[in-house]
């Protein structure tokens, strides 16, 4: 028990519907940027309600995926119980038993100014930002637009090597797991991949809007980089979106990615002032007694 009323236990999928109230009728709602929905972690052992007299009033996810990470992919409480008591709550419970599963880096992209302050308030750092940018339909060199042969479409059988080659370009803190990368695959409108006489060499991944496109994932093998090949995806998929006047390309990367804003910029695009911050809280593992 967390008071006389209150009480905290695992989300069961019987809580579905109610939990899909907060989201459709509160006004706090934490949604984490990533292909899964909120409802989609139902059955996660990281997946918490707080509820009083059978009434659910917050419920909070933080899975491990990978192992060592966990995102805040979802938060939301009802207007009855204060934020601040409802995260209080739950993030007690999570701490605790990321904890008792060997600690872990924990992290959120705050895209609103309530959730970045209550993060804040209970002992998260700001690490770095999430900033989005647009192509501005600039002139590219012809030669950038011819097929290549070395790319093709991405088909399912390619995702373990895609996750291996993920592991290795990204930092823990940016690893997708083969579950994501599979949901990934499945909602991608463009998913590509480039290789060479050592296999898998980069891929990326793209989702469709009623806009255009957004460019979800760009990745290079670490010996593959600097050599041209994160462009030559990034204007594979420019040619396969056959743009019509008007649609937009879209790619959100981190501030402090130097080489990912380059590549960007002299593709031509250009930032549109979005950005959202990123917080961490590091979670020890529990400390063995003796």
């Amino acid at each position: 028990m967390i008071g006389i009323h209150l009480q905290a236990r695992p989300a069961v999928f019987e809580d579905r519907q109610r939990i899909s109230n907060l989201i459709f009728f509160e006004a706090h709602v934490h949604r984490h940027l990533e292909w899964n929905e909120p409802l989609e972690w139902l059955g996660s052992p990281h997946f918490w309600v707080l509820e009083e007299n059978g009434n659910l009033l917050a419920a909070l996810a933080c899975p491990l995926d990978p192992p060592g990470m966990a995102w805040v992919r979802f938060f939301a409480h009802a207007h009855k119980i204060k934020m601040e008591d409802a995260w209080s709550a739950l993030w007690r419970i999570a701490q605790g038993a990321i904890t008792q599963q060997g600690g872990a880096t924990v992290a959120a992209i705050a895209r609103q100014t309530w959730f970045n302050d209550l993060l804040i308030s209970n002992g998260f750092h700001h690490t770095q930002d999430i900033v989005m940018l647009e192509w501005q339909r600039h002139a590219l060199p012809p030669n950038w637009l011819q097929p290549r042969a070395d790319i093709r479409a991405m088909r399912a059988e390619d995702l373990p090597r895609v996750a291996e080659l993920d592991a290795a370009a990204f930092p823990p803190l940016w690893h997708n797991s083969m579950q994501v990368l599979k949901k990934a695959l499945e909602q991608a409108q463009f998913a590509t991949v480039m290789e060479d006489a050592r296999g898998l060499a980069g891929y990326q991944i793209s989702t469709g809007n009623p806009f255009g496109a957004h460019l979800a994932r760009l990745a290079v093998r670490p010996d593959a980089q600097g050599q041209g090949r994160g462009l030559a995806l990034v204007c594979d998929l420019i040619r396969r979106l056959d743009w019509h006047s008007g649609a937009r390309l879209t790619v959100n990367t981190q501030s402090d990615n130097p080489a990912s804003l380059a590549l960007y910029r002299k593709l031509g695009f250009r930032y549109t002032g979005e950005k959202y911050p990123i917080l961490c809280f590091e979670a020890p593992p529990q400390k063995e007694t003796v």
